[in-house]
């Protein structure tokens, strides 16, 4: 099991140049974790799409769906007091921490393309690419 940033999961159900790279992630582990806020950052990327005439609504809801059907059992609620320490010590923002907290309350990697993630959290972080090679 691995945790999963939104940027992965968005990666897996949007089309997109990173989409490759998510399915090969799917393939060597299938079992992704993540916090409740996957959903409510998931809308905010497909909202996006919507504004921009990139996709319809219709097609966002659907990809929503399967998404939260995939995700269905593997969605977790992160205590504030594991994530605040960890936004103390870094310069993350509070939802990228609760990944992080998820991650090492498992006892997992996140697997993320998060920059400042990976710099700030090695040891609970691997990049998608470092995991997929």
């Amino acid at each position: 099991m691995i945790v999963v940033d939104t940027n992965l999961l968005a990666y897996l159900w949007i089309p997109g140049e990173m989409t490759e790279w998510a399915e090969e992630a799917l393939r060597r582990d299938a079992a992704w974790a993540s916090p409740l806020l996957w959903r409510s950052e998931f809308r905010s990327v497909l909202a996006g799409y919507i504004r921009l005439k990139r996709m319809s609504l219709e097609t966002a809801l659907r990809c929503l769906a399967d998404a939260e059907h995939f995700m269905a059992g593997r969605e977790y609620l992160v205590p504030s007091d594991k994530v605040m320490p960890l936004v103390a010590n870094s310069r993350c923002s509070a939802y990228d921490c609760e990944f992080v907290a998820l991650a090492k309350d498992l006892n997992l990697r996140l697997v993320t393309t998060d920059a400042q993630l990976l710099k700030e959290f090695a040891a609970e972080t691997i990049s998608l690419r470092a995991f997929v090679q």
